[in-house]
């Protein structure tokens, strides 16, 4: 194993992921930052790699790779351009409702789309008056004959501008209950985008509203059953939505040494690096000190998201750890540039400006150090990572002959190579056939 929970195949594609940023992200940071719009192709370009699909399994046509598959990729499009990071995050935190609770049929007509990168999907939980108190919802879904009506309004929707397949959380009764889960096509009658607004960061990524206004959905569109809506927000916010903000964090954290360190070997004070001021030296440090527990965190708690381990309170640690060193990291960063750090033509106050957009989703600090505390108490209440374990662990069906070479992944024994796949938990579809440490796009 290598450093951090990873072995060979993770390394490979961390190359492949890093390379991609290099060649197809970074040329066009300017670009979004000038003109603070959604990046539509460049989204689109990302998911045709097939990289939204890193938790799907392989029967569905995903990578299987798992969540510290996933964390890298986010890590490393985040350590390039956190705007591309949070649009892969906020797409495959949409992919978790279709795994834990959608039925066979939609999960054979979504998972291979979005693991092919046709379809973008988001989750829609956040209301306006509500905020982040779910239960304070006030969008509802009414059962129409063989259709639901949604009325009501959702903001802070990542990839809200770009994404195709929408689950929707909305009141079809009374209580904790009474929350339901949809699927909404971005072409469903009724339904609509709202112009977007111009934000502090993340320039290039679209978190914004969407509206229903009598908006018609197939009844078959329902995730689960009805009053099934909470466990899908609060499952997909723990399993998905935590650790994948921790890995954009955990992207801007690193991209705030690497160009700090350079930045300090390259400045001259009194004919000297400024690298060689003690002072310089000791906030360098820190910010190495806290990238190292910073990394640890986030990989320690998906490795056990992808053991199929009780790790809840990993994630909310690893979200806390990572977005607070980030922001302390990027001041420290600011203050070692001084002047310099002002303007935009060093991407250090964009680091800045980014890292303040990863606080608030899927809790901010102060939940976390709340149901910390509450874990202190022993009141913790169950753990999401128990309740799906079967879905959250990492079968060996899932991965493919270890390597960093293309090639074929062999059938199982008594299998032949066109038959279909058993998935954990009864669900079957043709088995994708390339290794996803090795998939060129």
């Amino acid at each position: 194993m290598h450093r951090y929970f990873t072995d060979q195949r993770h390394e490979v594609l961390r190359h492949q992921v890093r390379e991609f940023a290099e060649r197809e992200v970074r040329p066009r940071v300017a670009e979004m930052e000038a003109n603070r719009s959604v990046c539509h192709d460049l989204s689109r370009l990302i998911a045709r790699q097939g990289w939204i699909g890193a938790t799907v399994h392989r029967a569905y046509g995903g990578m299987g790779a798992g969540h510290v598959a996933k964390t890298l990729i986010i890590e490393e499009l985040s350590r390039v351009s956190a705007a591309m990071g949070a649009m892969a995050q906020a797409s495959q935190l949409g992919v978790a409702k279709i795994v834990h609770f959608g039925s066979e049929e939609q999960k054979k007509t979504w998972l291979p789309a979005i693991a092919s990168g046709d379809c973008l999907p988001t989750i829609a939980v956040t209301e306006p008056q509500s905020g982040g108190h779910v239960l304070g919802m006030a969008t509802t879904a009414v059962r129409d004959g063989d259709d639901y009506v949604l009325n009501g309004r959702k903001i802070y929707v990542g990839n809200s501008h770009v994404g195709d397949l929408h689950g929707v959380v909305a009141r079809t009764g009374e209580g904790s209950r009474g929350l339901s889960a949809f699927l909404v096509e971005s072409d469903s009658p009724g339904f609509r985008v709202g112009p977007q607004q111009p934000a502090m960061g993340l320039h290039g990524f679209s978190f914004g509203e969407l509206f229903f206004d009598n908006c018609r959905i197939p009844a078959a569109n329902l995730l689960g059953r009805e009053g099934d809506g909470l466990s899908v927000a609060y499952s997909s916010s723990v399993l998905y939505g935590r650790p994948n903000l921790t890995a954009v964090s955990l992207g801007i954290h690193q991209a705030v040494l690497d160009e700090t360190t350079a930045f300090c070997a390259e400045r001259q004070r009194y004919g000297n690096p400024l690298a060689d001021l003690g002072n310089i030296k000791l906030k360098l440090g820190r910010i190495q000190s806290r990238l190292l527990l910073s990394r640890l965190s986030a990989y320690h708690a998906v490795h056990l998201l992808d053991q199929g381990l009780p790790c809840d309170a990993e994630l909310m640690n690893a979200k806390l750890v990572n977005v607070e060193s980030a922001l302390e990291s990027a001041r420290d960063a600011m203050d070692i540039h001084a002047a310099c750090g002002l303007f935009t033509d060093r991407p250090v106050e964009r680091f800045l400006r980014d890292a303040h957009h990863i606080v608030a989703p899927a809790g901010t600090s102060e939940i976390q150090l709340l149901r910390l505390g509450e874990l202190a108490l022993g009141r913790a209440r169950g753990e999401w990572s128990s309740k799906l374990a079967d879905l959250l662990r990492l079968e060996p069906s899932e991965w493919p002959e270890e390597g960093g070479t293309p090639a074929e992944v062999p059938a199982p024994a008594g299998r032949s190579e066109d038959t279909t796949a058993t998935v954990p938990g009864q669900r079957t579809g043709p088995v994708s056939g390339r290794s996803w440490c090795a998939r060129p796009r």
